[in-house]
């Protein structure tokens, strides 16, 4: 299995604990690259700015990602442009939550 599928299915383990849908799903991740000596950059984004696991949900996506195999280091860089909305999410997270 391909490194970044890999990433993506650690990333579907993380959920925002307000809402019963994993990050990845939520389209709270904008970005991951993934660097030849292992390291792994991930711009991602929060539900609101005050979201109150700002400072938990980036360590426990570094500490997740950091942890699989052929992975170095993982960095998450938390960005707010473009701002998150439920637009962003999958239709199966909108199709769990009702948007659907």
């Amino acid at each position: 299995m391909e490194l970044e599928n890999i990433i993506v299915d650690v990333l579907k383990t993380i959920h925002d604990p307000e809402i019963p849908v994993d990050i990845f799903e939520l389209g709270l991740i904008y970005e991951v690259k993934i660097e030849k000596d292992g390291e792994v950059f991930i711009d991602m984004t929060l539900t609101s700015p005050n979201c109150p696991v700002a400072e938990s949900m980036p360590k426990e996506v570094e500490d997740k990602v950091a942890g699989i195999e052929g992975v170095s280091s993982c960095k998450v860089n938390i960005v707010f442009d473009p701002p998150w909305d439920k637009d962003m999410m999958s239709e199966e997270a909108k199709l769990e939550l009702g948007f659907l």
